[in-house]
């Protein structure tokens, strides 16, 4: 039997001992760390194999609620996710491709709205206070670009042109329930012989419950527009954004002079004859402003219920308020608000405060908001007269003063 050390021995025995519960408490802790993160990582490649993973559970109004599916293959109440999730990343991956130079549209103006390059946003519907993550890796990246089908759009931007039709499809992007191009199409008239293959393809990919949307606004003043957007789909939703129609006829002449320097003055293209004050209707830029013309056209079509007129004034003047408007007759839950907004006194338009993907508010383009040449108050008169009847007819049919006349 060992002797018993020396009366100073206990000390030094019992620190070993603490040190090594110590360790193994450290060690304890690191593995449950580590498996609350591998479990955090494994919830978040469940969410991104939402689309290929996960399909709609059928019947029954639990399964039919929007947002909601079951796992594919397994039993139909094993489990269910919240569809909200893949749809942000969606919307996440949207953002992340979208950054780059803006695109030259068909009439040679760039594409109107300022983007800038920050990294993913993760906040919920679009521009809150989402913190900034960092890119998906290329393999979610690459399932993501996956997600989803094509679809015909549901709801289509049909004029008119410099009424603010970019900025409400731009606002609208801001929806998580809202898919829609870019680029104006084109298709109803100007690329009907390529075939609505050709036009679907040129969609975004949506999940289910999203909305596929396109802007074109010449669509409203086509001929042949109403009849074939009726022939794609009769239950298609029109959405016209309409402004003061003297307003716009100098917006329209002022988007042309930049680009061209030399043509002739607003007041000489204006009327045939200046003496006897005759307005001259062939020139696109009054023709345009006579709504109620172009309107009788698509009301062969569709019923008047199924198109929404917006104030171009009052997007300016309240973006939300019109925004409301827009999200009821679309079917989507009222999630773009005031919080969305703020006024630019420099453009003298609202802007995005923080949009999804992006650190930085979100302005109309340089080709947005130019300054009016001067207009000889005579003339703006006259053209006053000239569509006031033409206002007082479109007040009408849509149930709606826009007061351009008060």
């Amino acid at each position: 039997m060992a002797p018993p050390g020396p009366a100073g021995a206990h000390p030094a025995s019992a620190e070993p001992l603490s040190r090594s519960i110590f360790q193994k408490f450290l060690l304890m802790l690191c593995s449950l760390l580590m498996s609350l993160y591998v479990f955090y990582c494994l919830a978040e490649r469940c969410q991104s194999l939402a689309g290929p993973a996960v399909r709609p559970s059928g019947g029954g109004d639990e399964a039919g609620a929007p947002g909601r599916g079951a796992l594919a293959g397994g039993p139909r109440n094993l489990a269910v996710w919240p569809a909200a999730a893949h749809r942000k990343r969606l919307l996440q991956l949207r953002q992340w491709r979208g950054r780059r130079p803006p695109a030259q549209r068909d009439d040679g103006e760039e594409a109107a709205w300022e983007e800038e390059p920050p990294g993913l946003a993760g906040g919920p519907g679009g521009s809150g206070a989402g913190s900034s993550v960092a890119e998906a890796p290329p393999g979610t990246l690459a399932l993501l670009l996956d997600e989803g089908s094509k679809q015909l759009p549901q709801a289509i931007i049909i004029g008119v042109k410099k009424g603010g039709t970019r900025a409400l499809l731009e606002f609208l992007r801001v929806h998580p329930d809202v898919r829609a191009v870019g680029a104006e199409p084109h298709f109803f008239d100007r690329s009907y012989d390529k075939g609505l293959a050709w036009y679907r393809d040129l969609m975004p990919r949506t999940l289910e419950g999203q909305i596929t949307m396109e802007k074109t606004p010449s669509y409203f003043v086509t001929h042949e527009a109403p009849a074939r957007i009726s022939a794609m789909s009769k239950d298609t939703k029109l959405i016209v954004v309409v402004r003061d129609p003297v307003t716009r006829a100098i917006s329209d002449y002022t988007q042309t002079l930049s680009k061209r320097p030399d043509i002739p003055t607003f007041e000489s293209l204006t009327f045939k004859n200046r003496t006897t004050g005759l307005i001259d209707t062939s020139w696109s830029a009054i023709q345009i402003g006579i709504y109620a013309k172009h309107l009788e056209h698509w009301l062969r079509h569709f019923p008047i219920g199924q198109m929404l007129f917006v104030s171009g004034e009052r997007l300016i003047s309240d973006p939300a308020g019109e925004l409301g408007r827009v999200q009821d007759f679309l079917g989507l839950k009222r999630i773009i608000t005031d919080k969305h907004f703020y006024f630019n006194k420099t453009k003298g338009f609202p802007c995005l405060k923080k949009a999804e993907g992006s650190s930085k508010p979100h302005c109309l383009g340089k080709t947005k908001g130019r300054t009016h040449p001067e207009i000889d108050r005579e003339v703006v008169r006259r053209l006053r007269e000239f569509y006031r009847p033409f206002n007082l007819k479109f007040y009408q049919m849509t149930g709606q003063d826009f007061g351009w006349d008060g």
